[in-house]
């Protein structure tokens, strides 16, 4: 399989300029662990993720270094940390110049590239504009649709794909982190969702697409205000008879 046949291709983006506070809040609006970061054009030029604010004076967690170990490394590298932990803007503690792979990327070269760098994400370019990004999440649920080993799907099933995508994603109720996985006409929807009629609805919209056989639902409830977490009722089934 390929970058484009697991991706999930509902971004959503910061710029620079964006302030850490509304960064992290749309992450956790949309329930997801990194954003890209572009500019004015629409240029990937870096990523935040959890780990980037980890190390942050709003919750007294700054790193705390003997001052021989400061003398050691550098009055610059003391200076970097101080912007990271107390930089008001995305652009200040962001990851500048991320891995990338492209849309045609292998998914083993794909997991070759995360493992070599020690990176939890990477975003899927097409030239030099961002058209998707790939988690571990879109792994895992790679591997959970397609218990074995099978061929790369067909054309038909990568069109079948194209089609659920673009009539799910055109509601406000479309799950967040949507990943659709087709093989044989068979259907393997993901994603998060915090009403379950968005469940019924998602379900139906693949249902309606040409040449589906079958639709598997492995999409997550998580409530707002809680953060519980439910898995999909086909899914629990699968685990107590498993």
């Amino acid at each position: 399989m390929r970058a484009h046949q697991i991706m999930t291709r509902r971004i959503i983006t910061v710029h620079p300029d964006t302030t850490i506070v509304d960064a992290a809040n749309s992450m956790l609006r949309q329930h997801v662990s990194g954003l890209p970061v572009v500019d004015a054009e629409g240029k990937l030029v870096g990523i935040i993720s959890e780990g980037d604010f980890i190390r942050r004076a709003e919750i007294g967690t700054q790193r705390r270094r003997a001052r021989w170990l400061k003398f050691l490394l550098g009055a610059g590298r003391d200076a970097s940390d101080f912007v990271r932990e107390q930089g008001r803007k995305v652009g200040e503690i962001m990851t500048p110049d991320p891995c990338t792979v492209s849309e045609d990327t292998l998914l083993e070269d794909i997991v070759t590239t995360m493992e070599k760098n020690s990176v939890k994400r990477l975003p899927v370019m097409r030239g030099d504009q961002i058209v998707g990004i790939i988690t571990r999440s879109n792994l895992l649920q790679a591997v959970a649709g397609l218990a074995r080993e099978v061929p790369d799907p067909t054309a038909d099933d990568d069109h079948i794909r194209d089609r659920i995508i673009t009539s799910i994603e055109k509601n406000d109720w479309c799950p967040f982190g949507l990943s659709v996985i087709v093989h044989g006409g068979i259907v393997h929807l993901s994603g998060i969702i915090t009403d379950e009629r968005a469940r019924q609805a998602a379900v139906v919209a693949a249902e309606n697409v040409a040449g589906v056989k079958e639709v598997d639902d492995h999409l997550c409830w998580v409530d707002t205000m809680s953060g519980l977490c439910l898995i999909s009722p086909e899914d629990k089934q699968l685990a107590a008879t498993g």
